[in-house]
């Protein structure tokens, strides 16, 4: 019998409302992990996770649920319910990647990754790789074994790539990363020979209690809701939404009092995305954000170009003297904005400037490129990150720590997800280039009125989630057609202006 539009509908919505809970439960038990649980909790919280997975693989599974899938698209993408075929489509491609592997190697995969987790963080902490290695190894096996499954007929790491944005290659990124290199790197050697400013006062005694109220307060001034946006603390700071009103954000408080600030910026942006997803979206897979690379183009955005502006100085300095007015007593707005925006090669990526920042996620997309197309041996890849270091910036690695395992990403099998960064970082610029059009910035920010720039993006980002393509909301966002120019003018002219080139 061949169901009807009507039927393969309510089978599409009672499998989404039965997968929900599941999702919600494996969500909130994550970041359960990543923050407060006790260390060796991952056992047991492994068994429930690969448990939860299997249910999930059983609904996506059922003969009826195909059927109805395929029921809805065969309609067309024309028809009169767009937002159903969209469902339809993103969910019959999420059941097909499921159903790549068998319900035991889903389980054994998501026991694995809550593995890798504590192994990663044990890792970190006593900066020995050797730690990880055994879980990254088998994480990449995985990372080949989808992608053979998914498509042979392409090169492995495309079809990972394409996991995080549709249609995204090496072929997209290499002349990408090509031209930020040509472009960057002669900005990179003169700001080097330039006088740096001074920001000696960075590091000082900043207790975290302070720290944690300078985060309160710079989530009020984005309009974070705390009743639906709390924040947490973690060794790798990351948001995590279980719908549009239960997000959670995380910073790390550390020596330097900028980097927990500019977390809570960037993780806010990601937080204000996923809040502003429309209210009819949530609990379906429409929900969230569109693709990672428009995500990454939200937390860059408010991190960044709102964040490090001169603009945005006038509004956070005057909060920060009043939270720590001993430590910046001999300090000047002008010495505290030049000081954020201080370019240098160094080793952490999360802690990088604007300028070099990109320079860190080339070398883990390169790093990608050669686990998993060259298949080099694990033991051989803390060398190989090194010596890119000392290539692309220059500087030496002197520890596991600060070099291989400072990022959280693939402990968590998210192979292809790092050129994300920097394509969201180019997004941005666009975007503040359109919405300039419509909107005095300066003005705005340094009023510390977020509040209709939020909305601009809310209109044409946030509120559509998943239900219009990336190309579409890239389009009427302003990124249409994508120039790479743009961002690299504007370091250029930002990074010139600030060391007077």
């Amino acid at each position: 019998m061949i169901l009807t539009l009507k039927q393969a509908e309510e089978i599409l919505r009672s499998t989404e409302a039965e997968s929900y809970p599941l999702r919600h439960a494996m969500t909130i038990l994550s970041v359960d992990g990543m923050t407060w649980a006790p260390r060796q909790s991952w056992m047991g919280r492994a068994r429930t996770m690969g448990f939860l997975s299997s249910r999930l693989w059983s609904l996506s599974g059922k003969p009826e649920y195909r059927e109805a899938l395929e029921r809805i698209l065969a309609e067309g993408e024309n028809q009169e319910n767009p937002i159903l075929y969209r469902r339809a489509e993103l969910l019959h491609k999420a059941m097909e990647d499921t159903l790549l592997f068998s319900r035991e190697e889903i389980v054994r995969h998501s026991e694995l990754t809550t593995e890798a987790d504590r192994k990663w963080h044990d890792a970190k902490a006593a900066s020995d790789y050797s730690l990880f290695a055994p879980c990254l190894e088998k994480l990449i096996a995985h990372a080949r074994t989808l992608a053979q499954r998914k498509d042979p007929t392409r090169a492995p790491y495309d079809v990972l790539l394409d996991r995080y944005e549709k249609g995204l290659s090496m072929a997209v990124l290499d002349p990408f990363f090509a031209h930020l290199r040509a472009r960057l790197t002669p900005l990179i050697r003169a700001v080097a020979s330039a006088e740096k400013p001074r920001s000696d006062f960075l590091i000082r005694d900043y207790p975290v209690h302070l720290q944690a109220e300078l985060s309160r307060r710079v989530m009020d001034l984005m309009g974070l809701d705390p009743d639906r946006c709390t924040i947490g603390e973690t060794e790798h700071p990351f948001t995590t939404s279980a719908n549009k009103w239960d997000v959670r954000i995380t910073t790390c408080y550390r020596q330097d009092v900028s980097q927990s600030m500019y977390s809570v910026l960037h993780e806010g942006g990601h937080a204000l995305y996923e809040l502003g997803v429309d209210d009819a979206f949530q609990y379906s897979c429409l929900a969230g954000g569109a693709c990672m690379s428009i995500h990454e183009s939200q937390s860059r955005f408010y991190e960044n170009l709102i964040g490090r502006s001169r603009s945005f100085a006038s509004v956070i300095f005057p909060v920060l003297r009043e939270i720590f007015p001993l430590q910046l007593q001999d300090v000047t707005e002008e010495e505290w904005h030049r000081a954020v925006n201080l370019a240098q090669p160094s080793l952490i990526r999360t802690e990088a400037d604007e300028l070099t920042y990109s320079m860190h996620v080339m070398i883990r997309y390169e790093m990608e490129k050669r686990m998993i197309m060259e298949e080099v041996p694990v033991q051989e890849l803390p060398g190989m990150w090194n010596e890119m270091y000392e290539t692309y910036l220059g500087i030496r690695v002197p520890d596991d720590r600060r070099g291989i395992l400072q990022d959280c990403h693939w402990s968590g099998d998210m192979f292809g997800y790092f050129p994300s960064y920097a394509l969201g970082s180019a997004y941005g610029v666009q975007m503040l280039r359109a919405m300039r059009k419509d909107l005095n910035t300066d003005v705005l920010i340094a009023s510390g009125d977020l509040a209709p720039m939020t909305a601009w993006l809310r209109e044409r980002v946030h509120r559509h989630g998943k239900s219009l393509t990336p190309s579409r909301i890239l389009s009427q966002a302003g990124v249409d057609p994508f120039d790479p120019g743009v961002y690299t003018d504007y370091l250029t002219e930002k990074y010139s202006e600030l060391y007077r080139l």
